[in-house]
């Protein structure tokens, strides 16, 4: 009888799995809570699905943080040019934008998703995966076989599952509309698995004593362009980027703050608040933003004065309204020093469902290089559940597919030695 692998998840870690294993002749069947698969996965691509980054190898693996070490090791077998052929061999081809960044050629997730699943029932080799949607998983359950057993909350009823080996790729804890609710964490922590704690990541923050009334009415949701902001952490780690962010009715999100927001957040969850620096004319000199505040303005108010001679206005002037006293916006020397590196205490990152992504999760400490628990041999882990976390621009999903795919070889190495 040939071995039978289930597989909780059907995102893209869950996917790659089961593509592993059912090339390889395994009898695969996918779980998964919600109607259909990938929905988080359709969800990131909704604006141009970004698959990957083009940027040299050491760099690439320099975006997971602490997890260096541990995903390098990942990525060797499986990285960016390794997402880009596999995306061609469904039949999308792909590009390079000009940030670096990969997308396929129709910048869409649909035709891949579509592609995908089809492959994956209908193999060119292989045995078709099987897919069993709205079945939940609900915890463990050991048979006297020896066989790993799952239980499921299904539409019809409850249900336990046998299976060779298991593969859970559940997500992590942002997006519960979509699945990734952290629901598993007690389960694994019931078999003695070392979870670190789901944390927002590339998530907004509240600013402390929020903002004005008059400032949520004007400029809520406008972004603040062409600007940098400076995290400097607690531990000395320095962070500046120039880019752009949007002010909320609350704080700030956006690619900016999101960049930033490990940072931001370890600072917080340490002291209570974090500050980050804002400069509002990334482009300029110090000096030169005191000289053109300090010319003569006439007759002119001071927003038309900065208008005309630094182009500032909108949400920028607006900020600078909020953040200063009058003093402060009547002296050349404050006010420059302020348009060059406004302090922005935050004092919260927004929940855990809001983030883009979470950090933490099982620890790499409690699995085998192959992703194997420790705890539950046999038991396998992929995808976003795992403790790792990265900036969006194509880290995200390429971290997806490549544990997914260490989890699918681990697997049937296990099989072999078993």
């Amino acid at each position: 009888m040939k071995q039978k692998v289930v597989v909780v998840g059907a995102g893209p870690a869950g996917l790659m799995a089961a593509e592993v294993l059912s090339r390889a002749g395994v009898v695969v069947q996918v779980y998964d809570a919600m109607p259909s698969a990938g929905r988080k996965f359709l969800l990131a691509g909704k604006g141009g699905l970004n698959l990957t980054h083009s940027e040299p190898a050491d760099v690439f693996g320099s975006r997971y943080g602490q997890r260096r070490a541990e995903m390098d090791a990942i990525l060797k077998n499986f990285g960016a040019q390794d997402v880009r052929a596999w995306a061609g061999s469904l039949g999308i081809a792909t590009f390079v934008g000009s940030s670096g960044r990969v997308f396929p050629s129709d910048m869409k997730a649909a035709p891949l998703l579509r592609a995908w699943l089809h492959r994956l029932r209908h193999p060119p080799s292989g045995h078709a995966v099987q897919f069993c949607m709205r079945h939940c998983w609900i915890g463990w359950h050991q048979p006297a076989d020896g066989h790993m057993g799952l239980h499921f909350d299904t539409p019809t009823g409850a249900m336990t599952v046998q299976a060779d080996a298991v593969v859970l790729a559940l997500g992590g804890g942002s997006w519960a509309r979509l699945g990734s609710n952290g629901a598993w964490v007690p389960y694994l922590l019931a078999r003695g698995v070392g979870v670190s704690p789901l944390l927002p990541t590339n998530c907004g923050f509240d600013r402390q004593g929020g903002w004005s009334q008059h400032f949520v009415n004007r400029f809520a949701g406008q972004p603040f362009k062409s600007v940098a902001i400076t995290v400097t952490s607690r531990h000395g780690e320095l962070f500046r980027r120039k880019g752009e962010f949007v002010a909320t009715a609350g704080g700030v999100e956006g690619s900016l703050i999101y960049a930033a927001s490990r940072l931001l957040r370890d600072d917080i969850m340490a002291c209570g608040q974090t500050t980050f620096s804002l400069d509002l004319l990334p482009d300029l000199p110090p000096e030169r933003v005191l000289a053109e505040v300090s010319h003569p303005r006439g007759s002119r108010t001071l927003s038309s004065h900065l208008k005309s001679r630094l182009h500032i206005d909108g949400i920028k002037m607006a900020l600078l309204y909020e953040l200063l006293t009058k003093a402060q916006l009547q002296e050349a020397t404050t006010l420059a020093a302020a348009i060059k590196a406004l302090p922005i205490t935050l004092d919260a990152p927004r929940p855990l469902d809001e983030a883009i992504s979470s950090a933490g999760g099982v620890m790499f400490e409690a699995m085998d290089e192959n992703l194997m628990l420790n705890a539950v041999p046999g038991v396998f882990c992929a995808g976003e559940m795992l403790d790792w976390e990265a900036p969006t621009g194509g880290y995200l999903l390429t971290a997806c597919l490549a544990t997914g795919a260490r989890a699918g070889t681990g697997v049937l190495q296990y099989f072999q030695k078993n």
